[in-house]
């Protein structure tokens, strides 16, 4: 019992989507037709761009760019603008979860090594909106993003007009609310430099990258991708693949099966049909603060043909709760480690930025469409 204890409080969302799919089970028995519900190409996708991402971290490749970005005399609102801009960019690539269990824990170091403790909760804060944002600025940034370009089959074109008006106004913004730190000058130097670890496996992780990206962008099929993904794991870093959040995947098979449960029981799809009719961007930002926006964008997908609408709101829909982006928790767990950790002042700081930008970005989202 104390196993399973253990299990639900390290992987909530699994257990509420594994419950999930056992009820809907109960309306819509098991049966072959389940297999239809899976999508092979996402989970594919997810498992070689969590291995790859792995790979590169454990090159010391991002920690290697951090220190040679960061070091040196700086404005301190300069280097809290960096501090922010790192996981912005990096979860366009890493994803917002990689960018910030990367950048925050690089943060707390940084601004103790300047004796600037007391700007680590607002320079946290503002990554954690800084990677959920920026995430959105492309297919591989989180993993809704991902599960939508594949459901929806769509063109690079249609999605970057979507996301990148959005993804610029939040740029502003927050570069607005970072430079309203102080002025004064700073030297950042490092008593370690970090150097690169086994460069030829970090050739081989870029290039597998490279690979990732083409086969996201439909010019190299997935199937084979993966098997080469595996396989070259498997011979040169096998401890590596350990490193995959398997569990991630396994939340996704089980919302998989309890949406084409849903969409299988005429009330609940009429229901819902509605509301994504009313307002597919809304109903999806809604539903994010409630059960995060992965699930809510697996959930919503099969009751809309408007993948702009639920694009924008999965998007959107991570800033506001601490549970609307999993990645949020990310940063509030690595805060609420440190011994001067005072929870609630974090918990109220995140929610006035989180809510404050929904509520510029939703008015900009609705006059974009």
């Amino acid at each position: 019992m104390s196993i399973l204890r253990s299990f639900v409080r390290r992987e909530p969302v699994l257990t509420v989507a594994a419950l999930a799919a056992a009820l809907s089970a109960f309306a819509v028995p098991p049966s072959a037709a389940y297999l239809s519900y899976l999508n092979f190409r996402v989970l594919c996708l997810l498992f070689c761009l969590m291995a790859v991402v792995a790979g590169l971290q454990a090159c010391g490749l991002f920690a290697l760019l951090a220190q040679r970005l960061l070091s040196g005399q700086h404005r301190v609102r300069t280097l809290a603008l960096l501090l922010v801009a790192l996981p912005f960019f990096s979860s366009m690539l890493v994803t917002n979860d990689v960018a910030l269990i990367t950048f925050v824990p690089f943060a707390i170091l940084v601004l103790r090594l300047v004796g600037r403790e007391n700007l680590i909760l607002r320079v946290i804060v503002l990554q954690t909106v800084a990677a959920n944002l920026g995430s959105m600025a492309t297919p591989v940034g989180n993993p809704q993003n991902l599960f939508l370009y594949a459901q929806f089959s769509l063109s690079a074109g249609a999605f970057f007009r979507t996301v990148l008006p959005l993804t610029l106004m939040s740029l502003v913004g927050l570069a607005v609310l970072t430079l309203l730190v102080p002025g004064d000058i700073i030297q950042v130097s490092f008593g370690q430099e970090v150097a690169l670890q086994r460069p030829r496996q970090l050739g081989l992780c870029l290039f597998l990258f490279v690979l990732c990206l083409l086969a996201v962008f439909r010019v190299l099929p997935y199937a084979p991708l993966t098997a080469v993904v595996a396989a070259a794991f498997l011979v040169t870093d096998r401890p590596l693949l350990r490193r995959v959040d398997y569990c991630l995947l396994l939340t996704f098979v089980c919302f998989f099966i309890f949406s084409g449960n849903l969409g299988n029981i005429p009330l609940v799809r009429d229901g819902l049909s509605r509301l994504m009719e009313h307002s597919a961007l809304l109903t999806s930002i809604l539903a994010s603060q409630v059960i995060s926006n992965v699930p809510a964008a697996v959930l919503l997908a099969g009751f809309t043909d408007d993948w702009q609408g639920l694009l924008t709101g999965v998007n959107l829909g991570g800033l506001g709760t601490l549970i609307a982006s999993l990645a949020s928790l990310i940063s509030f767990k690595y805060y609420a480690a440190l011994p001067q950790a005072r929870p609630g002042r974090y918990l109220g700081a995140f929610s006035a930025l989180n809510f404050g930008a929904l509520a510029l970005l939703i008015p900009f989202a609705l006059w974009l469409r």
